[in-house]
Formats: C-alpha cells, sequence, structure tokens
C-alpha cells in the first residue's frame, strides 16, 4: 500500500493530545510528517503521508478525536517548457524537491518530494510552478 497524503485540522482541545502516537501505536499505522503548525492550546493543521493495513481504522479513530481529515486536494506542477533554469525555486524548496541537476545545471523537480509549501510558485519569474486543485 502507498502512502496517501492527508490535512489533519484540529482545535485546541486536542492539541495535547497524542494522536499521532495513537496512529502508530494502536493501528500499525507509519507517518511522515510533511509540513505542521502545532501550538498547545491553539489550533492546528498537519500534512502528512499515511500508510498501513488499517488505514481506514485510523482515520476513524481520527474523527472520533474531533480531528478534521482530508486528502491532499492539491499539488504543484513544473511546467518544464517555460522553465528558464534560474534555480530561484531551488534556494527555497525545504524538502529538495526542486533541484539542480550536475553538470548539466538545469531544474529538476521531484514531485512525490513536494510539500506543497508553495514557496516556489511565489518565487519563480516565469511562473513555470503552478498550484492545481
Amino acid at each position: 500500500m502507498s502512502p496517501k497524503k492527508i490535512i489533519l485540522r484540529f482545535g485546541k482541545d486536542i492539541s495535547t493530545k497524542p494522536v499521532i502516537y495513537h496512529l502508530a501505536k494502536d493501528f500499525d499505522l507509519v507517518f511522515n510528517i510533511l509540513k505542521a503548525s502545532v501550538d498547545p492550546y491553539k489550533e492546528g493543521v498537519m500534512v502528512m503521508e499515511l500508510t498501513g493495513e488499517k488505514y481506514e481504522q485510523g482515520l476513524e479513530f481520527l474523527k472520533q478525536e474531533g480531528v478534521r481529515v482530508q486528502p491532499l486536494a492539491e499539488e504543484v506542477s513544473w511546467n518544464q517548457e517555460i522553465c528558464t533554469s534560474c534555480g530561484a525555486c531551488t534556494d527555497i524548496c525545504p524538502t529538495g524537491a526542486l533541484h539542480i541537476n550536475r553538470p548539466s545545471m538545469e531544474v529538476e523537480f521531484e514531485s512525490d518530494n513536494c510539500i506543497i509549501c508553495k514557496a516556489c510558485v511565489t518565487v519563480c519569474p516565469v511562473r513555470a510552478m503552478e498550484v492545481k486543485f
């Protein structure tokens, strides 16, 4: 089973509960946190990859705990035809999904490593990076 990217949204009453711990321990799910903004006693958002045999049971647990779960419905795409390989996006990409291929010095995009932070979209001078829903 391949990992599925999901978004978790939760209120301040849940932000101090160990719900991610329970996904691993109780449901034997493997998770990879791609992006998170979680402060105790405040609302939080987390983007993660989740996989395992008990995936559906884990999602049901999250919902019972009051976590709003939604699939990641957007992605960043790279238009290679208009990209000038200036490298502006590679400097700002936190995961290295966008990088310079050496020795050709051309930009490459590995979408599987993208966490949809959208930083590349704002810095690309030729608009080769786009958000698709």
